[in-house]
């Protein structure tokens, strides 16, 4: 660390982030109608991306003129305004607490490039699944949890058991 860099501050309290994070996805209802979720406002981004180049196209795909088709803006909803504010809010929380760096965490056993690699894969299917399961794991999580969904319980253990299930096959490359 170099003597212009100070000390990072302690997290939050994991129950106050907790409430915290209650509060605002009891304040997303409220507000918007909807929940928290990031997989619905990346959709209406790619959706506006394919419009730039083949307006045509999402007219024609149902699942694409749902979202942005014909005179509508698939960036006029208010999730854009939450994946907005994830990202800026992020920046500053780590600006604020001096932890805004870039790093690559991985474990002695696996180069940085196979790192990314595997990161990008994960999110890349993670992101598949998202959209099959009609929301990511904070939507279904959160917003799905906090309304009592048996599907969006059913997601989160999938989700978990998944994931505890390759750790097995991966705990090499982080030891």
């Amino acid at each position: 660390m170099s003597k212009t860099q100070k000390d990072p501050k302690p997290y939050v309290n994991p129950y106050v982030g907790g409430t915290m994070l209650g509060i605002v996805l009891f304040l997303t209802f409220y507000i918007t109608g909807n929940g928290l979720g990031a997989s619905g406002a990346i959709s209406r981004v790619q959706v506006a991306f394919i419009g730039l180049f083949s307006p045509e196209h999402v007219d024609r795909v149902a699942y694409f003129a749902n979202l942005g088709g014909g005179a509508l803006n698939p960036l006029n909803h208010p999730s854009i305004a939450m994946l907005l504010g994830t990202f800026l809010g992020g920046a500053l929380s780590g600006i604020f607490t001096h932890r805004f760096r870039v790093e690559f965490r991985k474990g002695p056993n696996i180069s940085t490039i196979i790192r990314v690699l595997f990161a990008f894969s994960g999110g890349a299917v993670m992101g598949y699944g998202a959209r099959m399961a009609r929301g990511c794991t904070s939507g279904q999580g959160l917003s799905g949890g906090a309304v009592l969904s048996v599907g969006s319980f059913a997601f989160m253990f999938a989700v978990f058991g998944g994931a505890y299930a390759l750790a097995w096959f991966v705990r090499r490359l982080w030891n």
